[in-house]
């Protein structure tokens, strides 16, 4: 959104596009075509009104005239830029990126000033002065980064304990700046109490479960495994993250977006699962108090479903607020993407491409401007990232087709870790860590219709999800800073004295056997296909990094898991760095 409110830009990753939306005019003011597969993300404006794209899968920042409607500006800054950020005192760009590259631009143009190398998964920057707040995507772990470039300090957000259920912060969809010095996260929430799964088998638990992953009770705000929840973090001195873990958002699912409004005091959070955007007093969510003067009604906004209005009771109410009710309002479309103009807020969707403005308490009809965007409607796409019967979604644990980094307690069946879906997963059948699933349908019928309380899909249905499964690329992956030691790695790799390319080969990197690498029982042996940007490693997540992997051979499995004990630590760091570049 424009600082004076009159513009929306809208990325279009789809379709490889980006929208200039005139707000008063309601009407598109221009359409701007990138290079195929450039998948354009996030959005900024500098102090000069140019703003700035990150392209996530086209290695580059774009500066457009939104004015003129003209792309000004390309420039490469890493394979998969996530977060961009306007510094307006060094009138300069931050970006973020996967590869945990962290890069300053000149907003007007030119190269990079400075180039950081902090670690993987970063997602979204904040301006605090000389410091920068960056968060990760799948670990939510908040970073603050010095002026020099070295991290000042790392903090993560307080998981939840009922007494009954657990659960631990991770998917950090965004990361937006308040008013005030805070920030607001919105993510999800893992369980990390036993998930009981029918097999035949007693659970040894006995929590009130009635579907796996989408049945749980007992405070669980909604019944799935993953929750949602908004929590604010303050920024004024370090990172200062609550000491209680924020209310969970009831029945949202892919919370891929958050905007705030300071002139109503509202906040809203886009539910991609439920093609919903929740609207909530901002006092809910932050257990701030707003001026309430500025306060406005809009429960009798076009479109809106009262479900319970500040369901928390307001801040303070309770000693523990642990489930949060919003206004549901509903979408005519796939919404990815909100923010505010005023009181005016502006939701883009997806399919069919389309920015809708809804005037909250203003008394104004709402809008619906359609973009001239080629339809990119797709059952699998909508499998993945819908459920009708639940609240919770395959993207719920396989985030943009990849994995929440989470390890999950099965009860009777034990640990097990989120696996990747994308980079043709479906060369890789059997499915599961057990090699327990022969092929897709088995998973659909197993994990989304019975664990999941999903619908059931026919066979035709199945195969248009395999399809749209197939096709999803692995995550670019950035260049290694040490080639000499890569090249060092991969021979080691294919040496048969090592013994890892046996198990670990082809286009896959995988045999795809279950093998016992002593860790107790046969596992199936998984690709190494992006496997640097995959931690926690192992099926039971017991090696945080690749390197602990080889060093800690109780988690590693010792010499049952190729040989590496005669190796030196400069060796071993070798086959890592080799490793990354997969």
């Amino acid at each position: 959104m424009s600082r004076d409110g009159l513009t929306a830009v809208a990325a279009d990753p789809d379709r490889d596009r980006v929208w200039i939306v005139a707000l008063q005019e309601r009407k598109l003011r221009a359409e701007i075509p990138l290079e195929k597969g450039d998948e354009p993300g996030r959005v900024v404006e500098d102090a000069a009104g140019r703003f700035h794209v990150a392209l996530r899968r086209g290695g580059a920042v774009v500066s457009i005239d939104a004015s003129a409607g003209t792309l000004a500006d390309r420039r490469a800054v890493c394979p998969a830029p996530r977060g961009i950020a306007y510094d307006e005192g060094a009138d300069a760009l931050h970006v973020a990126c996967l590869g945990g590259e962290l890069v300053t631009l000149p907003a007007g143009g030119g190269a990079a000033t400075r180039r950081l190398q902090l670690q993987r998964d970063l997602r979204d920057i904040v301006v605090r002065g000389d410091r920068l707040l960056v968060s990760t995507f799948r670990s939510a772990e908040l970073l603050s980064v010095n002026a020099d470039g070295t991290i000042a300090e790392r903090a993560q957000l307080p998981g939840v304990d009922t007494g009954r259920l657990g659960f631990k912060p991770n998917v950090a969809w965004r990361m937006i700046q308040m008013p005030t010095s805070e920030v607001l996260l919105v993510h999800q929430r893992a369980m990390v109490s036993p998930v009981v799964i029918e097999t035949g088998e007693q659970p040894t638990t006995d929590l009130p479960v009635s579907g796996g992953y989408d049945g749980i009770a007992d405070g669980a705000c909604g019944g799935a495994v993953v929750q949602t929840a908004v929590s604010t973090i303050g920024t004024s001195a370090g990172i200062d993250v609550p000491e209680q873990a924020a209310p969970a958002l009831i029945n949202a699912s892919l919370p891929v977006d958050i905007a705030i409004s300071p002139q109503i005091w509202r906040g809203a959070v886009v539910s991609a699962g439920k093609d919903e955007v929740l609207l909530m007093h901002l006092a809910d969510i932050t257990g701030i108090e707003g001026d309430a003067e500025v306060i406005e009604d809009i429960e009798d906004a076009e479109h809106a479903e009262d479900i319970g209005g500040g369901g928390g009771g307001g801040p303070g109410s309770e000693a523990e607020r642990t489930c949060l009710e919003g206004l549901r309002l509903a979408v005519h479309g796939e919404p990815i993407a909100v923010a505010f103009a005023g009181s005016t807020l502006v939701v883009q969707s997806r399919e069919p491409a389309r920015v809708e403005l809804f005037e909250l308490g203003t008394g104004l009809g709402n809008a619906v401007i359609d973009l001239p965007g080629e339809s990119v409607k797709s059952a699998g796409h909508e499998m993945f990232h819908k459920n009708e019967n639940g609240s919770m979604v395959c993207a719920s644990c396989h985030p943009e087709g990849g994995d929440d980094g989470h390890t999950w307690n099965f009860d009777p069946i034990g640990a097990r870790r989120t696996q990747v879906v994308s980079g043709g997963i479906l060369k890789t059948a059997p499915f599961h860590w057990d090699g327990d699933m022969s092929d897709l349908t088995a998973i659909m019928r197993e994990v989304f219709e019975r664990r999941m309380n999903g619908p059931h899909f026919d066979s035709n249905r199945v195969a248009e999800f395999a399809a749209w499964i197939d096709s999803l690329p692995a995550p670019p992956v950035s260049p290694a800073p040490d080639a000499e030691a890569v090249a060092r790695g991969e021979a080691l790799f294919h040496d048969e004295a090592v013994d890892c390319a046996r198990c670990h080969a082809g286009a896959q990197l995988t045999s795809n056997t279950s093998f016992n690498v002593g860790t107790g029982k046969a596992f199936q042996i998984p690709s190494l296909v992006r496997i640097g940007a995959r931690a926690p490693y192992m099926h039971d997540g017991c090696a945080k990094t690749l390197k602990d992997r080889f060093v800690d051979t109780y988690c590693g499995g010792g010499e049952w898991h190729g040989k590496t004990s005669h190796l030196s630590s400069p060796q071993i760091d070798d086959l890592v760095a080799y490793l990354e570049t997969l």
